[in-house]
């Protein structure tokens, strides 16, 4: 997720909130863990061929794929995941929209649906992220990652920026809180009614569930989103890799942490945060031939 340069009094202003959110959210996180039962997820399954999964990003549902959706079902079998908390998935309480939760779903959705199979898992910012994990820690059910500009390999503004965030979500009206953030990473060619619609769906949303989901993804004891974290996290992983982002000194940084030899990061210009609305055709291209040389 590339961000889009600030004035010096804004970026001086995100130095110091952010260092003192960074703190506090870090000495919160003990307080963070993954809950049992799972959430009871909604998911449509349509197509032959490989398995592939869709899973959103923060704030959204699967109803973002809806550009790749009738594209990929003609090649291979596609299920679409809405997250706990999101679209039509059940909602659970404060307290359990941790990544580990998240994955917790993915993982028993997974593995009971289709018992002995394995997935190629196609995930947008945090569900990128969701993807990443649960290859890491489930590779037995995942062939492959394709992370479209997932919340992993962040260092420097971006942190700073997803501090303050952190801070203002908790702080102040979520409503006014998201919709600024993602001004900050559209592209100047951005469908204008993609951003009403994005911001929209999030006023619908309990707001436990934004607040909850944005932090842990990159700060606290076991976050894997900025820094060194992220690039030890991202070394340990076994399974084919993908990750578009838009900008090139994080792909840069991240290309040498991945090992397989069919791993890949690209940059992509010329569009927002949902890469796959902007440029959807080209994604699709781009993600199908991947997959079909793996």
């Amino acid at each position: 997720m590339e961000i889009k340069q600030r004035d010096p009094s804004r970026r001086n202003m995100l130095k110091i909130a952010g260092a003192a959110t960074i703190a506090a959210t870090i000495g919160n996180h003990k307080t963070l863990a993954a809950t049992k039962p799972p959430a009871t997820l909604f998911a449509t399954e349509t197509g032959a061929g490989k398995n592939v999964m869709f899973l959103h990003g923060w704030t959204c549902d699967s109803h973002d794929w809806s550009w790749q959706l009738s594209f990929f079902e003609s090649r291979y079998r596609v299920v679409a995941v809405d997250l706990r908390g999101h679209g039509r998935s059940e909602l659970t309480p404060p307290g359990t929209y941790t990544p580990a939760d998240y994955v917790a779903d993915i993982e028993t959705f997974a593995a009971t649906k289709y018992p002995g199979q394995k997935f190629i898992l196609v995930g947008h910012s945090m569900g990128g992220q969701i993807a990443a994990r649960l290859a890491a820690k489930r590779p037995d059910l995942v062939s492959a990652v394709v992370s479209v500009d997932g919340s992993l390999g962040f260092s420097g503004a971006a942190a700073e920026l997803f501090a303050k965030t952190t801070h203002d979500l908790n702080a102040s009206d979520p409503g006014i809180v998201v919709p600024a953030l993602f001004q900050l990473v559209y592209d100047r060619n951005t469908n204008p009614a993609f951003k009403r619609w994005h911001a929209r769906r999030m006023l619908g949303m309990p707001m436990h569930v934004v607040r909850e989901s944005f932090g842990p993804l990159f700060f606290g004891n076991d976050q894997v989103g900025i820094g060194e974290a992220s690039a030890t996290f991202c070394k340990s992983l076994t399974v084919p890799f993908y990750h578009l982002c838009r900008d090139p000194e994080q792909a840069n940084r991240m290309r040498p942490w991945f090992t397989h030899q069919k791993s890949k990061v690209d940059v992509w210009t010329d569009t927002g945060h949902w890469i796959m609305q902007d440029r959807s055709s080209d994604v699709n291209t781009a993600i199908t031939a991947w997959i079909d040389a793996l």
